[in-house]
């Protein structure tokens, strides 16, 4: 039986997206935001080379008729929209690989700022320093956790007519991963192992799906997939709050 709030989960991210506006807030959603837009001008940059020379290969390989030539502007079309998947979904993972150790701490004044209370004893730049070992530990348990379900999925969708069930699994798989993805920064604060922040999620099935469903669309679409990383953190602390996380600790 599926528990939880699916249009509560909903309200989370716009939560978030008041809470980085918070004073006491902005510097750490500032500081990766700022890495955020160099890793993203950098992948589109090196993509778009890339995709440069695919499409000048591609037309190599057509008969010279002037107008088979002249359908490059088609070409980079279909292109420019792979780039676009390849961005959103790739740079989720390395901005979040790069940035955890804010996103961790962020996160615990996210949790300050709503509970009033206190997270942690290590604050400021030295506790995020002394994080970063267990912050990337914990991105590469998710990506762990990611891809054989992706790599299962994605044969699933290569089965005709299977393959329509397959996309609605691919979109719940994709906002369960984004509630995974950000709750598991205020899990990790409490030091909840991500073997049982799964089963304190799946509790709450409905909440996290609803959740993690606004995020994953935001993150395919280009410049505002720079700010909904942090939204998304603040808003998944607010999930814990309110859910089921701080009060089973």
């Amino acid at each position: 039986m599926l528990r939880g709030n699916f249009f509560r989960g909903l309200g989370y991210l716009g939560e978030g997206f008041r809470l980085i506006r918070q004073p006491g807030l902005r510097l750490f959603v500032v500081i990766p935001l700022v890495i955020n837009i160099l890793l993203f001008g950098l992948l589109f940059y090196f993509l778009g080379e890339l995709f440069g020379v695919l499409i000048a290969t591609a037309m190599g390989w057509l008969p010279d008729w002037a107008w088979l030539q002249a359908l490059d502007w088609l070409f980079w079309i279909l292109y420019g929209a792979v780039i676009l998947l390849m961005l959103a979904y790739g740079f989720v993972i390395i901005a979040n690989l790069i940035g955890s150790p804010f996103y961790g701490y962020l996160a615990e004044l996210t949790e300050k700022h709503l509970t009033g209370q206190e997270v942690s004893p290590d604050e400021g730049w030295a506790g995020i320093i002394k994080d970063i070992p267990r912050a990337l530990w914990r991105e590469v348990q998710k990506i762990i956790y990611y891809l054989p379900r992706a790599i299962g999925l994605f044969i699933i969708g290569l089965i005709p007519v299977v393959n329509l069930v397959a996309a609605v699994l691919w979109f719940m798989f994709n906002s369960w991963m984004m509630a995974l993805q950000y709750v598991d920064y205020p899990a990790d604060n409490h030091k909840v192992s991500f073997r049982a922040l799964r089963e304190l999620l799946a509790d709450t099935r409905l909440s996290a799906l609803g959740f993690g469903l606004p995020v994953a669309l935001a993150a395919m679409v280009p410049i505002l997939n720079l700010v909904v990383v942090p939204a998304a953190v603040c808003g998944a602390t607010a999930y814990w709050v309110r859910e089921n996380g701080a009060t089973r600790n």
